[in-house]
């Protein structure tokens, strides 16, 4: 495949711009551009809700190697406001691909570039910080100028209410694989496709609500368990959700929070949140276990972050609760568990294949919690 190397931008906010190639769609893009560092799984990248408004960067220099299929998506169409690549392979190789990256990435209007300096560009953006950008190819490519004015102008993500414009519209219900044990009900800030198919082979009816639904919505499904799922945005705009989880802690429903739905929980025990300088986003991460002292290799996308010290204790108005879990490279808290309440949280994703199952188990630990609660009221 031969382009040419400079018919598509990337403009950073502080003027910074990497020129190459146009890759999928042609036209213009904008949104707060990352890097990612995993190496595989770039198809559960790009259709993770959580990457709304997002541009990614792929570490990884070779991308689109197997292609695209139809059975890895995290939701229903790729979620990324733009994509970044250095080396996009020039065919696709694997027995379940239907189309390629490229393809897919044109079908949907998703404004690539590629033959970009990725190593370069992610070392920008760790030492000035996630910022916003644009992607500017075909007849959006104007002058460095007016580019670097659109950007300016766009919407930063610190502040930006994102859940609503990716949770469902409607409620939906996913069936248990094999008896019903439990019913769950899902606060939709950006679920995934896989976490309601970690729940279902455990025997959950997982009730999937939009995300601005009310405590008496949620009540309705008469759920024995409740779970916030990840999303895109700032926290501290949601408002809604965080006081629905006030109701659901203080009448004493088990509840289970990744991601965003640990942030979620977080500030409903009354601590804060802050923005990460460039955010953890990639499928190496390691986790400590304050505990038990164990080490999980963990799938993460955030940017945002809880405030918090590893293994610190705090006085919550639902009693006491602790910081269960902090990133091993760089003591970001990595998880929350109350102690007087049934409900616990991690920030990283236990459905994704990180470790590669090392996270797995917290499902099963949401289901004990049911089992518990179930025993204690009958």
């Amino acid at each position: 495949m031969t382009v040419a190397t400079t018919d598509a931008a990337l403009v950073l906010e502080d003027g910074r711009i990497f020129r190459g190639a146009a890759y999928g769609a042609r036209g213009r893009t904008l949104g707060e551009v990352v890097f990612t560092t995993g190496m595989t799984g770039y198809q559960e990248t790009l259709t993770d809700p959580s990457y709304h408004r997002q541009i990614v960067v792929q570490t990884a220099p070779q991308i689109g190697n197997t292609g695209w299929n139809d059975e890895d998506d995290e939701s229903d169409r790729i979620r990324v406001a733009g994509y970044v690549v250095r080396d996009p392979a020039r065919r696709a190789s694997n027995w379940r691909s239907t189309r390629s990256l490229d393809d897919a990435l044109t079908d949907q209007g998703v404004v690539g570039i590629a033959e970009v300096d990725t190593r370069t560009l992610t070392r920008h953006i760790r030492e000035h910080g996630a910022m916003r950008a644009g992607v500017f190819s075909g007849d959006a490519l104007v002058t460095d100028a007016a580019m670097l004015e659109a950007v300016r102008a766009s919407a930063p993500m610190r502040g930006a209410d994102l859940a609503g414009e990716v949770s469902t519209a409607e409620s939906y219900v996913v069936p248990p694989r094999g008896e019903t044990r439990f019913r769950v009900a899902a606060l939709d800030l950006g679920i995934k496709t896989n976490t309601p198919r970690q729940l279902a082979d455990r025997g959950v009816e997982l009730h999937v609500l939009p995300s601005g639904s009310t405590v008496d919505e949620l009540l309705a499904v008469a759920p024995d368990g409740v779970f916030l799922s990840n999303g895109p945005g700032d926290p501290e705009t949601q408002t809604a959700a965080i006081e629905l989880t006030r109701q659901v802690l203080a009448r004493e429903i088990p509840l289970f929070g990744i991601c965003f739905g640990n942030q979620i929980l977080g500030r409903a025990l009354g601590l804060g949140t802050y923005k990460m300088r460039f955010g953890h986003r990639g499928i190496n991460i390691p986790v400590l276990d304050a505990a038990t002292g164990r080490v999980a290799i963990t799938a993460q996308n955030h940017g945002f972050a809880l405030e918090g010290e590893p293994g610190q204790r705090f006085d919550s108005p639902f009693g006491t609760a602790r910081v269960s879990h902090h990133c091993a490279n760089d003591g970001t808290v990595e998880g929350l568990r109350c102690s007087d309440v049934p409900a616990f949280s991690v920030q990283y994703h236990p459905e994704a294949a990180a470790g590669p199952h090392d996270a797995a188990p917290l499902f099963d630990e949401f289901v004990t919690l049911m089992e518990a609660r179930h025993a204690q009221t009958h």
